[in-house]
């Protein structure tokens, strides 16, 4: 999602590898006039630039960290607080928070572009702590009131605070933004690591719902703090923010491009269902519950470690090689989880689909900045990708709960989820085939 000329476009997606970065350096400087060339104009370093980098990297771990933590809520809420309400409605929560950080990142990144970081940072903040402490009211059963304040509440706040705080990173570096960027990604890797356990043990501990989202959110209250007061602006915004109604037309009439926002939907219309219904997928097949309680973690590791690796790997590959290659891995496992029975099986899935899910999550970015011909328009049109992609997100949970029905019958939903993945992989498939055949014709 776009949040400056250039950060904004880079950095919507966690990861990025070097062909990535080096193709949105480029476009930064060719598009942003109060950008010099001179790398020495840019600190590297410093305190200032490593204090934003933190901050950045903690709105990270509240963020998106907190957002794929959500399949503690779904196994919690299913068995023991929403006891009324089907898998596929419970879904609906998690989805739409999700969805809602990518398409409220499309206006808060128009807004960060002319000059409203500090407001959009402090308001997402608030509202993110006010939104967590307004669920720990939520009462048994009453839906309505953990919808708005999860999905709703908490899915505007964490899109308000996700694209300004990527994007604010590379006003203080150049040459090692891989680097600061990196740290960032990393963030949300570790807030779903850290998120699963503590939610764990205090919702199913002897603090109970009300107290132990509480807790959390005091938490999640103090990291935004931190964030809040470690940030720091350095560059005015660019003059001419991107227009979205031209950049739209002109991808209209890109075929590759279409294929890649194609994909984009497919695969993430399957990507969540491992996400939110392992842990539950684990205690309803009988496995110990202490054990499922990890089985999230274990997805995320693994998850943090791909996104690290992603750089070198494209480094070889390429990006729209390593992206096919990790969305067909990802829909081919996720039609796995239909033989999850046993602890091996949830740890091998987990660590395999987590490492995959990196390696996509990681290669998004990159892929619309490769298939970009003028990167001046970089940032509206991952705006566009994400927006649209997004609403694979948003309907993909509800679909898989509605197919698992209230007798858990896992072979459907992950059938569902796998195949249409697997078709997402193939879009992506005939996106490069499209693309390398328009390039060489271009040499020739």
């Amino acid at each position: 999602m776009p949040s400056e000329s250039e950060p904004r476009m880079v950095y919507t997606t966690p990861q990025q590898d070097k062909e990535g970065s080096e193709t949105l350096e480029e476009s930064h400087f060719a598009k942003d006039s109060n950008l010099s060339s001179h790398p020495h104009e840019f600190p590297e370093g410093g305190l200032a630039a490593w204090m934003t980098t933190f901050g950045a990297f903690l709105i990270q771990v509240c963020g998106f960290g907190y957002t794929t933590s959500f399949g503690v809520y779904q196994d919690f809420y299913t068995q023991h607080y929403l006891t009324n309400e089907t898998s596929s409605a419970i879904s609906w929560i998690g989805s739409l928070n999700t969805f809602l950080i990518t398409a409220v990142g499309v206006i808060s990144g128009s807004l960060y572009d002319r000059g409203y970081f500090y407001h959009l940072v402090i308001v997402g903040s608030l509202l993110q702590s006010f939104s967590l402490f307004m669920l720990s009211l939520s009462k048994p059963d009453q839906y309505y009131q953990i919808f708005l304040t999860q999905g709703v509440g908490l899915g505007i706040a964490s899109g308000l605070v996700y694209v300004p705080s990527i994007a604010v990173v590379s006003h203080h570096f150049r040459r090692r933004r891989t680097l600061a960027m990196t740290f960032v990604a990393s963030g949300s890797s570790l807030g779903a690591v850290i998120h699963p356990i503590m939610l764990n043990n205090l919702l199913n501990g002897r603090l109970g719902f009300g107290n132990g989202v509480r807790t959390s959110a005091g938490f999640v209250s103090v990291l935004l703090l931190i964030a809040c007061l470690c940030m720091r602006t350095r560059l005015d915004p660019p003059v001419t923010p991107a227009n979205y109604i031209v950049a739209a037309k002109k991808c209209v009439r890109d075929v590759p491009f279409i294929f890649a926002t194609a994909g984009g939907f497919f695969f993430q219309t399957g990507f969540y269902y491992p996400l939110f219904f392992l842990q539950l997928d684990s205690i309803k097949h009988g496995l110990s519950v202490t054990f499922s309680f990890y089985s999230l973690v274990i997805l995320n590791v693994s998850n943090c470690v791909a996104r690290v690796m992603s750089g070198f790997i494209a480094t070889f590959t390429g990006v729209p090689n390593l992206i096919i290659v990790a969305t067909i891995s990802g829909g081919v496992l996720i039609l796995g989880m239909i033989g999850l029975s046993s602890l091996v099986s949830v740890v091998v899935l987990g660590v395999m689909y987590g490492y995959f899910a990196g390696l996509y999550i990681a290669m998004v970015a990159p892929l619309v900045a490769t298939l970009t011909p003028d990167l001046s328009e970089l940032g509206a049109r991952m705006g566009i990708c994400f927006f649209i992609s997004g609403f694979g997100s948003l309907i993909g949970t509800p679909i898989s709960g509605a197919l698992l029905t209230s007798n858990y019958t896992w072979w459907i939903p992950a059938v569902f989820s796998g195949v249409v993945s697997v078709i997402g992989g193939m879009m992506y498939m005939i996106m490069r085939f499209i693309f390398v055949r328009k390039q060489i014709k271009q040499k020739a």
